[in-house]
């Protein structure tokens, strides 16, 4: 349920709602809008609750929450979320950008991409130093040292730094480097990594799966929301088709749905939507364009040599006239970059 107090209601009148929310036995979140507080009352549906709530000094009105996904509604929260770390900004009319490689491959290598990409314009620095793959004979990633060299480019640089978790039991470690916590495609059902980023009360940027419909994307996302968590960024970054010119098929309806049906900020991640450079700055601008509150670049100064998806990174000099790109039409729907 939501429990929607008046405007001007007491911070004693608040107090006392969430005090009988939990004594009915639901879970109280409380989302201070520019207007007035909402409760949101989460768990089994108890007999009498509403009633109950709806006599309450200060209450406005109690309505039941019909999206399966609770916090991550519009029902629940009508401002958009603005998710911010350092620099980079996610939302509320500014298109955040983030950029980087693939993976981390050596001191020399990501400081010279993170001066690369802030130069473009850039506030997010993106760098796996855990790196799922498919096969387990490839590069899986400098692990901590890849850690420790991010965070070295972001005392250089001033970047957020985005990187993959990928088992609960990473979390802590990984959380002391980053600022902002990636989980990935592949773990987008991984309920406890979930839980346990959200616990560790950092910004996250959830990766849709390349098989998951809204509903279970949206619902990954509740895991999040659920522990307190509200710094939530959505990730589409492609799902599985027939098609084959393109490495996945990058959706990109789903950034107007998204903005309909959620207060979280929307990121799209061309780069393994299409799995082919020639395609991602096309796909950027599009994705500026579809109204997206943010975008993932991978960039490498040498593509060719690259240790893990050369093949869908970006050259400097391409990223450099991708943002000038993006820039523009940014401007154009009155946002900045």
């Amino acid at each position: 349920m939501i429990v929607v107090m008046k405007a001007g209601a007491k911070p004693h009148e608040v107090d006392h709602v969430v005090q009988e929310v939990e004594r009915l036995g639901l879970k109280s979140h409380i989302i201070v809008g520019s207007d007035r507080t909402v409760i949101a009352a989460l768990g089994e549906k108890r007999d009498g609750a509403k009633q109950a709530l709806e006599t309450a000094a200060g209450v406005e009105k109690v309505m039941p929450i019909l999206a399966p996904y609770k916090m991550a509604s519009t029902e629940v929260k009508k401002e958009p979320t603005i998710v911010p770390s350092l620099g980079l900004k996610v939302g509320g009319g500014t298109i955040g950008v983030i950029a980087g490689p693939c993976s981390v491959e050596s001191k020399e290598q990501i400081l010279q991409v993170a001066r690369i990409v802030r130069e473009a314009g850039a506030a997010g620095l993106r760098g796996g130093a855990f790196k799922p793959r498919t096969s387990p004979y490839s590069f899986q990633g400098m692990k901590e040292k890849g850690l420790e060299l991010l965070a070295l480019a972001r005392e250089e640089t001033g970047l957020a730094i985005v990187t993959e978790v990928m088992a609960p039991e990473q979390v802590a470690m990984v959380a002391q480097y980053a600022d902002i916590l990636q989980v990935g495609a592949r773990n987008m059902q991984n309920y406890p990594l979930l839980e346990a980023v959200g616990v560790a009360n950092k910004p996250v940027l959830l990766k849709r799966g390349p098989s998951a419909t809204m509903d279970e994307f949206l619902l990954a996302a509740e895991y999040i929301l659920k522990t307190g968590n509200t710094q939530v960024m959505l990730c589409e970054r492609g799902i599985r088709t027939f098609e084959d010119h393109t490495r996945f098929t990058l959706p990109l309806a789903t950034v107007p749905y998204l903005k309909q049906t959620t207060h979280l900020p929307v990121v799209v991640d061309p780069s393994h939507g299409t799995g082919k450079a020639s395609l991602v700055a096309p796909m950027a601008v599009a994705a500026v364009a579809a109204g997206a509150d943010g975008i993932i670049i991978e960039v490498h100064p040498d593509p060719e040599h690259a240790l893990s998806d050369g093949f869908q990174a970006l050259t400097p000099p391409i990223f450099s006239q991708m943002m000038a790109n993006c820039r523009k039409v940014a401007q154009a729907l009155g946002k900045t970059m």
